[in-house]
């Protein structure tokens, strides 16, 4: 396992690259939703004056799972043993293949959004809200997958940092597309530098932690 495991850790390795550096900006704060007692967090969608969610962020928030059938979609959330049943025996150490795998698929998705985004900075080569809309639903949708696939105390731990990659991903693509209503062209100078940073340390952090197969935290993820 530790040997697939190093497999994928090198793959995503090969696919990080450092883009051009820009200048800082703060990103503007999107309205997001939590949950008590669970991590993460999820944009609220404003539509008709109600809020909206989507259903696989529900899912990976809550833990729970989304199976369809037919017409009808269903989640199911994670049982609450409150009836004094025997604790599971401890989790093992280390992490599980299914939450690399979707781990790896998450931080490749944000790469390529990433990139995007930078060089729609860079070069002035606009990137549509469709564009983006669909690389955030398959970043949510790897994530949500890994909180599925989450097995170990090591990948529990970890989960965080896939959930705190996203969201400055989220943020850092919000901040693009409301400069660029502003203007037809973005000047690096008005662009946020450290957040781009932030994003591709913690992707770094989390190809560092699958190499050596046990959690470690990473600051660049917080």
């Amino acid at each position: 396992m530790k040997m697939i495991i190093s497999l994928i850790a090198v793959m995503l390795t090969a696919l990080l690259m450092l883009p051009v550096k820009v200048s800082s900006q703060s990103p503007q704060k999107a309205n997001t939703f939590r949950i008590s007692g669970h991590a993460g967090e999820a944009q609220i969608l404003q539509l008709n004056g109600k809020s909206y969610v989507e259903i696989e962020t529900l899912a990976r928030l809550t833990q729970g799972t989304l199976s369809f059938k037919a017409n009808q979609t269903t989640l199911t959330l994670p049982s609450s043993d409150s009836g004094g049943q025997a604790s599971a025996p401890h989790a093992k150490a280390g992490f599980s293949t299914a939450f690399v795998q979707a781990g790896i698929e998450e931080m490749s998705v944000i790469r390529e959004w990433r990139i995007a985004i930078v060089n729609a900075v860079q070069n002035n080569t606009p990137v549509s809200e469709d564009w983006v809309s669909t690389h955030h639903r398959l970043a949510d949708k790897a994530l949500a997958l890994a909180s599925s696939t989450a097995s170990t105390d090591d990948d529990r731990n970890a989960f965080p940092m896939l959930t705190a990659e996203f969201n400055n991903m989220q943020k850092l693509s919000e901040l693009y597309l409301t400069l660029r209503k502003q203007a037809s062209a973005i000047s690096p100078d008005n662009f946020d530098i450290s957040l781009e940073d932030q994003i591709l340390s913690c992707a770094r952090g989390f190809v560092t932690m699958t190499e050596s197969h046990e959690f470690q935290d990473q600051a660049s993820c917080h």
